[in-house]
């Protein structure tokens, strides 16, 4: 299925949150009160929670604000300051929901752009996995590992030659908070094998698992197709369907779509990103250094990051900033079960209802949600 037909699939799966249920105020008046933002139009809605873009009354700036029902990893989001990456602005608390207020990306995100051309060029296709790769060099230079690298959280700035800028940590992991991943969570197509496979308590390492969601990424940009799906899934029941793609991604077996033309070199850089063990994956390093990857690239690139890192690590938020996020974040945390009886009103489904799915069984079952949507597979 191309990336239109899943736009089409996603509007007919589509659980969008009624939170006129969950907290008796309506989409419209969610900002009512508010003494600093208003609301200008909605932009988004999916299965964690929304985004509107608003008016920063003080600055006369447009924000995007997203509203979620519990903390994620707000905290690693905070500590990431760089030109692609989505600045977290403010967090703040609601009666029904936490917010944080960002920078507003008015290009949409790759996965509509990408879709409205039906696949790029190469040429094109290099030119947003050059800037992923340094956003994505940067994170984990910091010790972030995303956990949900995708389309659809890779914004765009709005410019002709559009910048991206990579959002939503909130599956993401510091490595320096000495809190290895156990969890399998992210986006299922973009899932590495060792994070399907990975068992309770068991450790894999991020950073890995986000350069497979890079390769796949790259795979779709160049193709318009998902690399684990075939044209004759589209006969299947979800549950099926998504059973046959993971076990698929577990065998590492992805084939090219026949009536697409693509050099060797952008194969050959695929092919290496996408195998089944982590330790033979390229380092984002070497990837940095294939031949298709440094084709066009200005040599100062490789180095942009070098002073970003070394000035972010010494401007990280104070002590008192995080003591007072954590305290928003936990408040919210408080005010989840509340909402939960709600939520179980509307049906426990992947998304809304965040399903626990504790094996490969347990996934396979939460299939009829969105497929681009992710998931807390905990």
């Amino acid at each position: 299925m191309t990336l239109q037909g899943e736009i089409l699939a996603a509007a007919r799966y589509a659980h969008f949150f009624q939170l006129e249920i969950m907290s008796g105020r309506s989409l419209e008046s969610i900002l009512d009160g508010n003494p600093r933002y208003q609301k200008v139009k909605d932009l988004s809605r999916g299965a964690f929670g929304f985004v509107v873009l608003a008016l920063d009354k003080q600055t006369g700036e447009h924000v995007a604000l997203k509203f979620i029902e519990r903390g994620p990893q707000i905290v690693n989001h905070m500590k990431l300051r760089h030109p692609h990456i989505i600045g977290l602005r403010e967090v703040f608390l609601t009666s029904s929901h936490l917010v944080l207020a960002m920078e507003y990306a008015a290009g949409g995100d790759l996965f509509r752009y990408v879709s409205a051309r039906r696949g790029l060029p190469e040429d094109e296709a290099r030119w947003f996995f050059q800037q992923l790769m340094i956003a994505v060099d940067y994170c984990h230079r910091m010790g972030v590992s995303s956990r949900d690298i995708k389309l659809e959280n890779t914004l765009l700035d709005g410019s002709p030659r559009p910048l991206i800028k990579l959002a939503d940590f909130g599956f993401s992991k510091d490595a320096n908070q000495h809190s290895a991943p156990t969890s399998r969570v992210g986006t299922p197509a973009y899932l590495a094998p060792e994070v399907i496979s990975n068992q309770p308590g068991q450790v894999y390492d991020g950073q890995k698992a986000d350069l497979w969601s890079c390769g796949v990424l790259l795979f779709i940009l160049v193709t318009d197709q998902y690399p684990f799906r075939r044209p004759g899934d589209e006969h299947l029941k979800p549950n099926q369907k998504l059973n046959v793609m993971l076990q698929r991604i577990l065998r590492a077996d992805f084939t090219y779509p026949r009536n697409k033309t693509l050099s060797d070199s952008v194969r050959d850089l695929i092919g290496r990103i996408l195998v089944q063990d982590p330790n033979q994956r390229p380092t984002l390093q070497v990837i940095q250094s294939h031949p298709w990857f440094m084709q066009g690239l200005n040599p100062a690139a490789l180095q942009f990051n070098d002073a970003i890192v070394a000035e972010s690590l010494s401007n990280q938020p104070s002590q008192a900033v995080l003591n007072e996020v954590r305290s928003i974040v936990h408040e919210a945390g408080r005010a989840a079960p509340e909402q939960e009886s709600n939520q179980m009103q509307m049906g426990k489904m992947v998304g809304g209802g965040e399903p626990v799915c504790d094996s490969l069984d347990d996934l396979v079952r939460c299939a009829a949600a969105p497929e681009q949507d992710s998931f807390d597979m905990r």
